[in-house]
């Protein structure tokens, strides 16, 4: 199959476009899946920059993988058709269900060898959901590891109804999810944006941070207070929050702006008390919890402007995520 690969650690010059990977072994708990779409996240990067090592027995100590012959396929997101194999103890799915999720269940400690920028890819049932009938295929890869590391973080931080949030990176892949839901209709059409926060956790207030480029994007998402970071220094806000979402790595400020009893929850950065580090664990259940809300229209996918990227634009859609200029997820459509 074609898929786009690694063997060494370094930037976008280290990805080539293979034209002969081997398609993955099918495991008793998994399927197989035909990729139709998949999307690029940070972690895609900062793995095969070498900031998560050591990645379990497929990485060395030292800079080269354990051999020019190990390739590693990067990927987490996925949207696709599973097609004929599927796995002995496989129960949920069969041939010819559209299925989209994270197919990494451990982001730094567990790494997949093939993952989602190829033809085709495996995954484990318990990490995939039917996809949302209202959503294509690129909206639906654009989700699974945004809308769960917004999801489980809320919950793990126990934010419910009433409490108040400033999102700290409201444009990004994962604060556009939190405070938002509606990008994907027409700007002409007038609609009451809702927010993650707002209608699975009942927030009653969302702040965010954004550049003045951004600042309209966060405010029609549904910010009720968009914050121009290259302006004024959300820490001198007179009011405090009952939790801050750090996506950017600014824990130490963050602190400044909690209520007594409050936290911090951090997925970038250092920590910095009451603050606590969250890694997301992907779980499809949490994406079948979402899928009532997706299919309604509550919460809706954001993608880049710029994309999707073509399959073999991979390498320069790799190149503008790491600008971190990116507003929403980049997508990559369509996958031969």
């Amino acid at each position: 199959m074609k898929a786009w690969s690694y063997s060494e650690y370094g930037g976008v010059e280290v990805l080539k476009l293979e034209n002969n990977v081997a398609v993955p072994e099918v495991k008793d708990d998994e399927v197989l899946i035909k990729v139709v779409a998949a999307a690029l996240n940070p972690v895609d990067f900062k793995r095969r920059f070498g900031f998560s090592r050591p990645l379990i027995h497929l990485f060395l100590q030292g800079n080269l993988l354990e051999s020019k012959s190990m390739i590693i396929v990067p990927g987490y997101d996925v949207a696709g058709v599973v097609v004929v194999k599927v796995g002995s103890k496989v129960k949920e799915f069969k041939e010819g269900d559209e299925v989209y999720g994270d197919i990494i269940e451990k982001a730094v400690d567990e790494p997949k060898q093939i993952g989602s920028l190829a033809e085709y890819t495996t995954a484990q049932e318990k990490l995939l959901a039917l996809k949302p009938k209202n959503l294509d295929f690129v909206q639906a890869a654009s989700l699974p590891l945004a809308i769960e590391t917004a999801y489980e973080a809320l919950e793990k931080a126990g934010f419910s109804e009433g409490k108040s949030i400033l999102v700290l990176g409201g444009a990004g892949g994962v604060g556009s999810l939190v405070i938002q839901e509606g990008q994907s209709r027409p700007k002409s059409m007038v609609h009451r944006v809702r927010h993650l926060a707002k209608q699975v956790f009942g927030a009653s207030k969302i702040a965010a941070t954004s550049s003045t480029a951004k600042l309209d994007f966060v405010k029609s998402l549904g910010a009720d207070l968009a914050i121009d970071y290259t302006k004024e220094n959300f820490e001198d806000l007179p009011e405090k929050f009952d939790l801050v979402y750090d996506a950017v790595g600014q824990c130490d400020r963050a602190v400044k702006v909690v209520k007594e009893g409050g936290s911090v929850i951090v997925i970038a950065g250092a920590v910095t008390p009451p603050g606590f580090r969250f890694v997301v664990t992907s779980n499809g259940e949490f994406l079948k919890k979402l899928n009532p809300y997706l299919e309604s229209g509550k919460v809706r996918p954001v993608l880049d402007p710029k994309g999707p990227f073509p399959f073999d634009k991979v390498n320069e859609a790799f190149s503008y995520l790491e600008t971190n200029r990116a507003t929403g997820k980049v997508v990559i459509y369509p996958i031969p």
